[in-house]
Order: C-alpha cells, then sequence, then structure tokens
C-alpha cells in the first residue's frame, strides 16, 4: 500500500471543496491517504472506465456549460437530490460552481491612496491616529483602526474551516492553510506550510508516484498519478437554523503543531495518540500559546473501515534539532513503507523544546481494484475553550454547552465529525438546493450569495455559552472587597477539620464575591441577557467590523449585514438587538479623545445607540471607535430601531418586542434634540455624523432623513406590536410630519444629498432611499411615492453604476449630474459592495429586477470573477475609483442576503391595524418631551462651522 497526504482546493460551491481520482481500468494503484484533514473532509478514490474530464475547475470540456459571467459553471451533471437520497455523492461535483484557474489566482492587491485635496483634509486626524496607534502599542493592545501596518493582502483566498463564533483558519486556492483567527481580534495571515495533504502511490510493477497535493500542483504539475483523478469535499457544519453544530470548531488538513506568530517555537508543546473509538483513530496536538492566550488542542482523525487502514505518526520535528525524527524521516518512510506502521513510539513521541516546531500526521491506506469506490474520511477539530479579552475577562465558547470545558474535547468534536459530517452535508444540501434551482436567478448570483457568508466564519467572530465572564481578580479591577471566611462556631475541632477544605473554602468564598461584583458590573453593561423572558439563551455573538477594522458588533454597518442572521440565524440577530437594547440604557461618562478634532467626549451616554460594542472588553467599555463623537450620530438609533422591528415581524416574537421597546422609545425620544427648527425631521450637523465618516452632510439629508421617516413608522407599529396606543399615535404623527419634510429634497428625478444649498447638495447618492428600502422590507409604507422612488433608482442606475466602467465595478457613492465622479470626499468616490447589494435590494423591491440584478452583479465582476481584483473570499468595505481597496474581509457586504430577502421575503408576523383613540394623545406627548429634554447633550456649537450657524440663524429667523 501506498499513501496519499491529504490536499485541498479552490471552492466549487460556499462550504466545499472537490476533486476526483480515477484510475485507469485494469491497472489500480494502492493509494493511502495521509494527513491531517479537517471537519467533515471526503477524499473519495474511484475507478472508472475511463478518464474523467474534470482536470481543472475551469476546463470548457463537454462535461460543463458556460452559462453567465466567467468563473460561474453550470455543469452537466445533475444536482442530486437529497429528498430521495439517504447521503451525499461526494464525487458528484455540483450543478453550479465557482471556478477559477488556479495558475493566475494569485497577486499582491493594491490598497487605496489619498488625493491631494484628501491628504490635506484629513492630515490632522491622520497625525492624532499615528499618536494613537504609539500610545496603544505601548500598552501592549492594537489600536482600533490601523493603515501603516503591512498586511499580505494577496488575492486566492478559498473558504475558510470551522462553524461559527470557535475561531477560524483560512484556505488559500493553492491548499495552504493562513489567516489564522483562533483568538479575539487576533489574525495570522501567512500560512503554516507544513500543513498539506501529500499523496504517496504505487502500482504493480514498481512505479510510485508522490507528491504534496494542492490545486496549482494539480492542474500545472498534473495529477500525482496521470491515471488517477482525486476528488475533495470539505465540509464545515454552518447550517441556518441549527445553535449546536453550526457552532462546532471544524476543519481538514495535515496538521504541524503551530498556529502561527510567536507561538510555534515557545516550547513545550505535545502530541498523543486518541483512544480508538468505532474505528476512528487520531492524534492530539496541545498547543502551548504565546501572548497569555489561553491553550488550544487540536485533533486530527481518520476513521478506519473495510479496506482503509489508519496508522499514525504522533511527532516529527518540522525545525530545529535534526538528530530526532524530522519531517523529512517522517515522508521518507511513509512513501517506502505506505504507512506507519513500523515507526518506533519511543522515538515518535515527546514534547517540543524552546526553538523547535513538531508536528504530527495520519495516513489512510486503501487499495483500489477496477472499478471500485473507496471513501476516506478525515477530520480535524480544534478545542480553545476561554475566549480572553485584554480586560481580563475571560468567556466559554458555545461549543462548551455540548463538549465541555477541557481541551480535550477536541477528541469528541473530531470524532463526532467524522460520523455526522455526511447528515450536516444533507442539511447544508437541503437549504442551498432550493436556491440553486430557482431560474429566476443569473448564474453568478447563487454562488456569491453563499460565498459571501464566509465571513460569518471568518470575520472573528465569537459566539459566546451566555453565561457570564469567569471570574478573576484581573476581571474586577481596582474595586475594593474582603473575605469573610468565619466557619460559624462548632464543638468539635475535629469535625470542622475534616468537614471543611480550605482552599474549596477560599474558592467558594471569592466566587461568591466575585459573582456579586459582577452582577453590580453587569447592570451597566450591554449585556442583553438580562432582556430574556424565557426564551433560550443561546448566547451572546460578536463579530468584527473588518479584519483590519477592529470593533466588535458596528452597528451602522451592522444594519446592512444583518440579513443574513436573521434570515439564517435570527436567535443570533435577537441576541445582538438585546445587547444593543441593553446599551441604549447605558451611560459612561468616562472620558475619550476624539481622532477628529481632539476634543473629549464622554464614551456613552443615556439614550444614544452605541457604535460598537467596543474592543478590550466587549459589552462592558462599549464604543472602541473615537473618531467621531457617534452620541451626536444620526443613523445609530432610526437604524436600532428599524432593525428591532423588522426582527419582530421576521419572527413573531412578541417577548423580545416588550422586552427591548422601553429601549426603543428611549432611542427615538433621544434624537429629537437634533430636530433643532422642530419641523418633526433630524438635521444632520455638518460633520460626518453617519456611516459615511469622512463625508460630511449637514442640514437634512436624503440618507439620514430618510432612515429618521422610517423609524418614526417603524416606531409607531412596533407601538402597536406592544399594544402601546398612545406611543403608536404620537409617532405615527411625527412621521406624517417628518414625511413631508423629507419630500422637499426631491429635485425632480432623485432626492438631494442635503439640503445645505451647495454644489455637494446636488450629488447623486447611491445610497439615497435606504430609508426606503428598510420601510417596505419591513412591510410597511413606503416613506416616498412609486415614481419618484423609481426615478431616483434610474438616475442612480444610470449615472453611478452603469457610467463608470459600464456597471463592471457596482455602484459609486456619488456622481455629480452631469456624470463625472463626486470627488469631494474619500468615501464620494468609492464603491461599497455592501451599498451595493442593499441598493440592488432596494430595486427590486421597486420592481427594477433587471437593474437590481446588474447592479448587484458589478460586485460579482470586481469581486468574484477571475477578470476581478482578486477580492473572493475577502470582500472589502470598499473599492475605490483607481481599484484601490479598502479594508479587506468586511462585515457589509453579507447585504447581499437583502437582496434574497427581496425576491423572497418571508412571512411578516403583524397585528392588523386598529384605530387609536387620543384620549391620552395629548398627556403621552407632554411626557415624551420631558424624556427628550433629559436626554439633551450640551450644546457644541464649536463642532458646526461659521457658515453653518450662520445658516441656522437665518433658517429659524424667517421660516414659518
Amino acid at each position: 500500500m501506498r499513501p496519499i497526504c491529504p490536499f485541498v482546493g479552490v471552492s466549487p460551491m460556499n462550504w466545499s471543496h472537490k476533486y476526483s481520482l480515477l484510475p485507469v481500468p485494469g491497472r489500480p494503484p494502492s493509494p493511502s491517504i495521509a494527513g491531517a484533514p479537517n471537519f467533515g473532509l471526503k477524499s473519495e478514490l474511484r475507478s472508472t472506465d475511463r478518464i474523467s474530464d474534470r482536470e481543472r475547475p475551469s476546463s470548457k470540456k463537454d462535461k460543463m456549460e458556460k452559462n453567465g459571467p466567467t468563473g460561474v459553471s453550470r455543469n452537466s451533471s445533475p444536482l442530486q437530490s437529497n429528498v430521495d437520497s439517504e447521503k451525499v455523492d461526494p464525487g458528484q461535483i455540483p450543478e453550479l460552481t465557482w471556478e477559477h484557474k488556479l495558475s493566475t489566482v494569485t497577486y499582491d492587491l493594491p490598497s487605496f491612496g489619498l488625493t491631494w485635496r484628501e491628504g490635506r483634509q484629513m492630515a490632522g486626524l491622520g497625525f492624532r491616529l499615528l499618536r494613537h496607534i504609539i500610545e496603544e502599542t505601548s500598552k501592549g493592545r492594537v489600536a482600533i483602526i490601523d493603515p501603516m501596518k503591512k498586511r499580505t493582502a494577496k488575492s486566492g483566498q478559498g473558504v475558510p474551516l470551522g462553524g461559527i463564533g470557535a475561531g477560524s483558519i483560512g484556505r488559500s486556492c493553492k491548499g495552504e492553510f493562513q489567516r489564522w483567527q483562533l483568538y479575539p481580534g487576533a489574525c495570522e495571515d501567512k500560512p503554516v506550510m507544513a500543513n498539506q495533504f501529500s499523496a504517496f502511490i504505487s502500482r504493480e510493477g514498481g512505479r510510485k508516484y508522490s507528491t504534496v497535493l494542492h490545486p496549482g500542483n494539480r492542474i500545472c504539475q498534473r495529477e500525482p498519478d496521470p491515471d488517477l483523478k482525486i476528488v475533495c469535499r470539505q465540509i464545515s457544519p454552518i447550517i441556518p437554523h441549527n445553535y449546536q453544530e453550526s457552532s462546532y470548531p471544524a476543519a481538514v488538513f495535515t496538521f504541524t503543531n503551530s498556529v502561527g506568530g510567536k507561538s510555534e517555537l515557545t516550547g513545550y508543546h505535545s502530541n498523543s495518540s486518541m483512544i480508538e473509538k468505532d474505528g476512528v483513530h487520531g492524534i492530539l496536538l496541545h498547543h502551548r500559546t504565546a501572548d497569555g492566550q489561553p491553550p488550544v488542542t487540536f485533533a486530527i482523525v481518520a476513521q478506519e473501515k473495510e479496506d482503509v487502514h489508519i496508522s499514525e505518526c504522533p511527532y516529527f520535528v518540522m525545525s530545529g534539532s535534526s538528530d530526532e525524527f524530522t519531517a523529512k524521516d517522517m515522508w521518507t518512510s511513509v512513501k517506502e513503507h505506505g504507512s506507519f506502521d513500523h515507526l518506533d513510539p519511543v522515538k515518535t513521541s515527546a514534547s517540543s523544546r524552546p526553538g523547535t516546531s513538531i508536528g504530527a500526521a495520519i495516513a489512510a491506506s486503501v487499495k483500489l481494484a477496477p472499478q471500485a469506490t473507496r471513501n476516506v474520511s478525515f477530520s480535524l477539530a480544534w478545542a480553545s475553550p476561554e475566549v480572553k479579552f485584554c480586560s481580563g475577562k475571560t468567556y466559554h465558547r458555545r461549543y462548551t454547552k455540548f463538549y465541555g470545558t477541557d481541551v480535550d474535547a477536541a477528541a469528541s468534536l473530531a470524532h463526532d465529525a467524522i460520523l455526522e459530517h455526511g447528515t450536516w452535508e444533507m442539511k447544508i444540501e437541503e437549504w442551498q438546493n432550493p436556491i440553486l434551482q430557482d431560474k429566476r436567478f443569473p448564474a453568478w448570483y447563487p454562488v456569491t450569495l453563499f460565498n459571501e457568508l464566509y465571513y460569518l466564519n471568518a470575520g472573528g467572530t465569537i459566539w459566546t455559552d451566555g453565561l457570564p465572564p469567569i471570574q478573576s481578580l484581573t476581571a474586577i479591577g481596582g474595586k475594593k472587597f474582603s473575605l469573610d471566611m468565619s466557619n460559624g462556631e462548632t464543638d468539635d475541632d475535629n469535625e470542622m477539620i475534616s468537614r471543611n477544605n480550605t482552599a474549596t473554602d477560599i474558592l467558594h468564598q471569592m466566587a461568591s464575591v466575585l459573582e456579586r461584583m459582577h452582577a453590580s458590573l453587569a447592570s451597566n453593561s450591554a449585556i442583553g441577557i438580562t432582556l430574556l423572558q424565557g426564551e433560550e439563551n443561546i448566547g451572546q455573538f460578536i463579530y468584527l467590523e473588518g479584519i483590519e477594522y477592529y470593533m466588535w458588533n458596528t452597528y451602522d454597518v451592522h444594519f446592512y449585514a444583518s440579513f443574513s442572521l436573521i434570515m439564517l440565524f435570527p436567535k443570533l440577530q435577537l441576541s445582538i438587538q438585546r445587547d444593543f437594547a441593553a446599551a441604549v440604557m447605558m451611560h459612561d461618562p468616562e472620558k475619550l479623545k476624539l481622532l477628529h478634532d481632539g476634543k473629549f467626549a464622554a464614551r456613552k451616554v443615556l439614550g444614544a445607540v452605541p457604535h460598537d460594542l467596543g474592543l478590550y472588553d466587549p459589552w462592558f467599555k462599549v464604543n472602541a471607535y473615537t473618531l467621531h463623537n457617534t452620541d451626536r450620530w444620526k443613523d445609530l438609533n432610526p437604524k436600532f430601531v428599524l432593525q428591532v422591528y423588522r426582527d419582530v415581524v421576521a419572527t413573531g416574537d412578541k417577548s423580545f418586542a416588550r422586552a427591548v421597546w422601553p429601549s426603543v422609545y428611549m432611542a427615538m425620544a433621544y434624537m429629537e434634540q437634533f430636530d433643532k427648527d422642530k419641523d418633526g425631521m433630524i438635521e444632520n450637523e455638518d460633520f460626518p455624523d453617519q456611516t459615511y465618516d469622512v463625508w460630511s452632510m449637514a442640514g437634512v439629508s436624503a440618507y439620514c432623513g430618510g432612515l429618521w421617516v422610517a423609524a418614526l413608522q417603524a416606531a409607531s407599529a412596533l407601538a402597536h406590536e406592544v399594544g402601546d396606543k398612545a406611543s403608536e399615535e404620537l409617532f405615527w404623527n411625527k412621521y406624517e410630519k417628518a414625511k413631508s419634510v423629507y419630500d422637499k429634497l426631491w429635485n425632480g428625478s432623485y432626492f438631494n444629498y442635503d439640503d445645505a444649498g451647495t454644489k455637494v447638495s446636488t450629488s447623486i447618492h447611491a445610497d439615497q432611499l435606504a430609508g426606503q428600502w428598510y420601510a417596505k422590507a419591513c412591510g410597511l409604507s413606503p416613506i416616498v411615492d412609486k415614481d419618484k422612488s423609481q426615478s431616483a433608482l434610474e438616475k442612480i442606475y444610470s449615472f453611478n453604476v452603469m457610467k463608470f466602467k459600464d456597471g463592471k465595478r457596482g455602484a459609486m457613492n456619488g456622481m455629480w449630474p452631469d456624470g463625472t465622479l463626486d470627488m469631494t470626499s474619500m468615501q464620494s468616490r468609492e464603491i461599497w459592495p455592501g451599498v451595493t447589494y442593499a441598493l440592488a435590494a432596494t430595486m427590486i423591491q421597486e420592481g427594477l429586477v433587471e437593474e437590481g440584478f446588474k447592479t448587484a452583479e458589478g460586485v460579482y465582476h470586481a469581486a468574484w470573477s477571475p477578470e476581478g481584483l482578486g477580492y473572493a473570499f475577502q470582500t472589502p468595505e470598499s473599492w475605490n475609483n483607481d481599484d484601490g481597496y479598502r479594508s479587506l474581509c468586511y462585515m457589509r457586504p453579507l447585504a447581499i442576503w437583502s437582496i434574497q430577502w427581496a425576491l423572497s421575503t418571508p412571512k411578516l408576523h403583524k397585528e392588523p391595524q386598529t384605530d387609536v383613540t387620543q384620549d391620552s394623545f395629548p398627556k403621552n406627548q407632554f411626557s415624551y418631551a420631558r424624556v427628550a429634554k433629559l436626554l439633551q447633550l450640551p450644546e457644541d456649537e464649536s463642532s458646526k462651522s461659521y457658515l453653518r450657524v450662520l445658516y441656522e440663524i437665518v433658517r429659524n429667523r424667517f421660516s414659518p
């Protein structure tokens, strides 16, 4: 027997990789697979009566039929139905696949640059940001944004490995294992080259082949055996509406004892064999980490079946001493003997020493006869049960609810993955098939729809068990306390000694004190678990704004991305919403220095929706973002109200509605202070006080004004859902008043950017109908007339989409009415793929289906197609008019799921409207006004320009 060491490659669909292994009849090889595979990988060895045509993903042979843009293929093989089948055929290529030619897939990605004008505008900000980076570095922390940090930015990313919130291991299209994200906010981009699959094949007559298997070798240097094809399916258990298996860590590969960075050579790592169960053999790799991070244990396993023999190499030295059993020795022996059975266990088991790096391998050996098929299953799991933040607070991950907090749980995870991955794959295909088979959709759309979900794994996601942080002295800071160690009175000293254990007593008292202190701290935090009213506690979920923008659950961006969660994991979305509802009620007067102007502002004030849930101490220290004072932002509170209402009608969860309603009411009352002229409409304050955070708006703006109008209607509808009739009438009256003011932005063909009366006011903003988009998505009445919304969308389509590179980049944020780019801001000349997806959803909602798909297809061409910019599985926040990216791997592009919402809107659970009596309306309006007044911020005239102040004086003087 001769083995193959595992491999991986390009992704045909969202969570799977495929290859085929097909020998010529009459000449059966004896291949065996050796290496460290991952969660649910299935490597199929198959003999047929002819050579497969599937030599490369981009092949144009008879088996493939091109349909749609390059990079997507419809295959002639019929899509397998899981209705009548108990399992998925691991050798069947899906009907619809995403494909790339791997020989040209990897190149450096150009990042964005500033114009001279932008450089002058942002010089002060840049200086203060540099100082902030230096200060944070001196504290051993990372800055929320560090544009000077060098990142390995290359094209050719592949599907990452693992479930949701338990760590992520990235893949490249060349099969490399890279972009390791096992700890909060830490991302190691560089690949660990020792992690690989290899093939060792021998035939009758003495012919032998051996190679490392990855797509680059496969395409450019032929198969390891020219008459053999290999099919690999990589499965990660991300299954909609599944809140158990979806939290599991999972991957497939030959594994070296390293997670990148400093920890590889720290020493004292150790490997050990697992206890065999159900034919599953494996190795545990116990890894000590650097920088005080919790340890992690990896398990690599394979299942022994009839004609499949498993053998292990639990230890070899990757770097350091050459006197021990080395990787070269491992390779030579498995090549010579076809397994690891001959190895001396004494020579292949030890702990690593400082300065050395160790690895392990597992081999599956199988003889393959003509016309025979063999499936060899490998899995990898990793167990890092603790999530530790810089504040000292430590939480347990969600999967520990099912496997416990011991790091050796990796063995059970890997074992169960082997046994259950077929079921997981069936569930995944049952979810994906209806969309893949929907003939309404162009071929590129379902491929991109599913592949953009990579971010739920690779977006730094953390999913906790929902319990308070593990208590320690570092978690409570400088709080004073003492332990009461009195044991009570007893007449029998011997009884007291035998009854008590000193360590147990101390631990009990410490736990009791720390629990009481945590309860006090949690009362002023963004922990929304306290708002549960009998519902299941499925844990808390956070994800980064981007792997270059370190803030958890950035809310102005989550507004776009949240459609993916409410459609696929609604309980996670409700968990996030409870956290923000709790945050609305927080007040933290700690002063933070703003990067925008160097002034100080409170971390978070009562009534304001925070920008994010923090970084170093999430839930307790919100608003890590300090570029601006986000307590004065105009989009956060309306976005919270709109999301809450959408989530209520999407889930029908009235308990959730009642629990968060006080926060919604507070958030609306808080915004009243920004209606300076009391006309019912909020005004922007001539600084970037919304998600476009270097692009200012002044007065009434199409973006924030539309969100406010929609939020007023949503607040009224939500009040109806919870039975608050007086508030229902209050917000409805305010909605009608604000709606009439908003309509004044209409200029005959689109809505002006704002009403400041400057040239900027005439910019055609791609996101001008954000309020209309969300209102209709929620089943609310449109906030603008249909003819105006269609006219505005047609204007955006003609100018922002089609006038820039023929629509093959998406929607430009800003365009002038003469058809030229709006160059007034860095962000006005950018294309935001998440906004483009949202715009496409808006078009589809308004009946412009063809234009909507064409608009979104521009993102596909830029990010995913072979001729594009190389952003597959790392879609950035933006690319600009020079094709320079900003912030790779970003949250907002999950907004593509809003397109699916528009195409297949779920059933909305809404109470029928009834007439509202106005008996209590005047009293309620007075009470609301009192709440709004109590929430007012100090007037900040210094934040306004001289012209803005003059404009407000004139308008207030002469307005009716």
